[in-house]
């Protein structure tokens, strides 16, 4: 098994007419990647023993790496499939049983991360979460989901974020989380092939 990031632009062509393709080619990691994902500080969790699942475990000092990307808009979702290959491997993120359903709230803002259903690959450890976020912006409250399904294998991380598009005037479409495993399932093959 030789692992390539650059073939998950071929997850193109899985995304029909109805969809606007874009693609990252391979390039060093912007360290805003893992910084955009984050969490505000000073939030509250409860449970309180489930701050470092809810955050995540630390990335290791000095980490680089590649990463390349795919993303999609159409049927009122995006979906973004990030491939990236580390210097190190990443610290896996499993909250466990009593870390299924977390709740957080802070200053302007609340919300919750709930662990789903990811699908099972052989060799690699997958996750799947569901976050909601509320903030409180001008007075009024404005909510976002999203669902992020990731796999892990050696010095490779894959990552699937699907959410909804926000048009207005339009309903918002529920998230394709069939769809967005479906993709993760894919991206592991095309890279690990």
């Amino acid at each position: 098994m030789t692992a390539d990031i650059s073939r998950v632009t071929e997850l193109k062509s899985s995304f029909g007419p109805d969809f606007k393709v874009s693609e990252i080619p391979p390039r060093a990691i912007d360290p805003q990647f893992f910084a955009a994902r984050k969490l505000p500080d000073g939030l509250t969790f409860d449970p309180a023993i489930c701050a470092t699942a809810a955050v995540g475990p630390p990335l290791p000092p000095g980490l680089q790496g590649n990463m390349a990307a795919v993303t999609a808009e159409g049927n009122g979702n995006r979906f973004v499939v990030i491939a990236v290959e580390t210097s190190q491997t990443l610290p896996t993120n499993d909250p466990g049983k009593e870390c299924a359903k977390i709740a957080f709230s802070g200053a302007g803002v609340r919300g919750g991360i709930e662990v789903v259903e990811a699908p099972h690959i052989e060799g690699v450890h997958t996750l799947g979460v569901h976050r909601v976020l509320q903030a409180l912006v001008d007075g009024s409250a404005h909510t976002g989901e999203l669902y992020d399904f990731s796999a892990q294998f050696g010095d490779y991380q894959l990552n699937v974020i699907a959410n909804p598009l926000v048009v207005p005037g339009q309903n918002v479409a529920p998230v394709d989380t069939h769809r967005a495993r479906d993709l993760l399932v894919k991206a592991v093959q095309a890279v690990r092939r």
